[in-house]
């Protein structure tokens, strides 16, 4: 679904991402790992439409897709989330997901005025496909609390609500673990493997937690320095010694990669 040939981000002097090349299969659950400064978020980045590429090509199902803005990737069913939930705090959690859609006729002002009943049926459609997400990633119980009272991992599964609510092709999730609990972590995984097996999601993931990515994703890419190391199952990546290394350095490379 996606390819990845010869990326570069630099910010100055810096190269963020360094002549960086992969592919993400359609169907897949990819693990995207490496120490921190590897440029991982930057690559999501750069791939979502956030940053521009300093050079490098990022092609979709086909179809050139470098450089284009978020909003139009939105549209071709490619979504980032980010290692920081941005939910609409002062809104509840059933409106963060029934905003999400584009297009609703209620956001003209010519739709405000003249067709009122096309807005009703639109909202109750919307309220209804909101519910079965909220059934699917089991915290119905929280549809009307303030979505800025939620706890971190509730907040990443809205989020991945939120994804849910339009035809997403590819999903890049960026450290869903990040402030999450151990049981709320395992929830979320668990919805990814749904969304994955039963809706047909493909998911790029970073994250740190070594057993989540090896309970979920294949293949495994590897960054470091901007560049990618290694690619392969998750029990031949932790077994790497370039990939260990890049994690904790030489001299200590028997004492394994679990939790770094």
């Amino acid at each position: 679904m996606i390819q990845v040939h010869d990326l570069h981000k630099h910010f100055g002097g810096f190269r963020a991402v360094d002549g960086a090349s992969l592919s993400i299969a359609t169907g897949s659950i990819t693990g995207l790992i490496g120490p921190n400064g590897a440029g991982k978020s930057t690559l999501f980045n750069v791939i979502a439409g956030v940053l521009p590429p300093t050079s490098g090509r990022v092609v979709m199902d086909g179809e050139d897709i470098t450089g284009l803005p978020p909003h139009e990737l939105f549209h071709k069913g490619l979504l980032r989330t980010f290692q920081m939930a941005h939910e609409f705090s002062s809104m509840t959690v059933r409106e963060n997901l029934m905003m999400v859609p584009a297009g609703q006729s209620g956001e003209t002002l010519w739709g405000a005025w003249f067709h009122r009943a096309r807005i009703r049926a639109e909202e109750a459609a919307l309220r209804r496909k909101a519910d079965e997400v909220l059934d699917f990633l089991t915290i119905s119980h929280v549809a009307d609390e303030k979505a800025g009272n939620l706890s971190g991992g509730q907040k990443k599964l809205l989020e991945l609500g939120r994804c849910m609510m339009v035809e997403a092709k590819i999903v890049f999730l960026d450290e869903v673990g990040a402030g999450v609990n151990r049981t709320l972590l395992g929830t979320i995984g668990d919805a990814i493997v749904r969304l994955n097996k039963e809706r047909g999601y493909t998911f790029c993931v970073i994250e740190h937690d070594m057993d989540f990515i090896g309970r979920l994703c294949d293949p495994v890419i590897v960054m470091a320095e901007g560049k990618v190391l290694a690619e392969g199952p998750a029990a031949h990546i932790m077994e790497n010694e370039a990939v260990i290394e890049a994690y904790l350095g030489r001299g200590l490379k028997n004492k394994g990669m679990v939790g770094a």
